[in-house]
């Protein structure tokens, strides 16, 4: 049997209008409120083998608020957006519109001197591809929702542009079925 792995997006921080580039604030009352009435439903995550977590607040908090007692993983973490780190698209497209461009369009480029998309999506690769390999155990892990887009790009083959079209909702899920290099979405209800 083959490894699976289901990744969890987040509670939420703030408002879409307000979401900022590396952004390490606890869940909002909105974010605390949806966790808690989701509680239930995902009660099931916490029979998985391993229980992990990206290391910002939010995710530590989701996790725990699930009670899945998680092992932070800092491969797990979010973009590094370097000196974009802490303001909204809408504030850097205002002070460096040519740079925002050039990042939108080159998965390659890094003009905030952090990550680029590409970068990203191999290390979060990397960290699907280093999992502990028992035959049909199962792995769960509370991140981010660009982590989350980032695996769904790696474990497709998707070209890194793709990335702009996946949406992940907080407390959204993905589940990926396979091992090392040989990954496949898995559709469950």
């Amino acid at each position: 049997m083959a490894l699976r792995l289901t990744l969890l997006a987040s509670g939420r921080s703030s408002s879409v209008l307000d979401v900022r580039f590396a952004d390490s604030r606890s869940l909002d009352a909105t974010g605390w409120d949806e966790v808690k009435r989701a509680g239930p439903s995902l009660s099931h995550l916490a029979a998985a083998e391993l229980r992990y977590c990206s290391p910002s607040v939010r995710c530590r908090e989701t996790a725990h608020a699930l009670s899945l007692s998680p092992v932070a993983q800092p491969a797990l973490r979010d973009c590094d957006m370097g000196r974009w780190s802490g303001y909204t698209l809408r504030e850097i497209a205002a002070r460096e519109p040519q740079p925002v461009q050039a990042w939108l369009a080159d998965p390659r480029s890094a003009p905030h001197g952090g990550e680029s998309l590409v970068t990203f999506i191999q290390r979060i690769g990397g960290w699907l591809d280093t999992r502990p390999v028992n035959d049909g155990s199962w792995i769960v892990a509370v991140t981010e929702p660009g982590v989350m887009r980032a695996a769904v790009c790696y474990v497709l083959k998707a070209p890194p542009k793709a990335y702009w079209q996946i949406d992940a909702q907080p407390l959204s899920a993905v589940t990926f079925s396979g091992r090392v290099g040989d990954w496949s979405l898995c559709l469950e209800h």
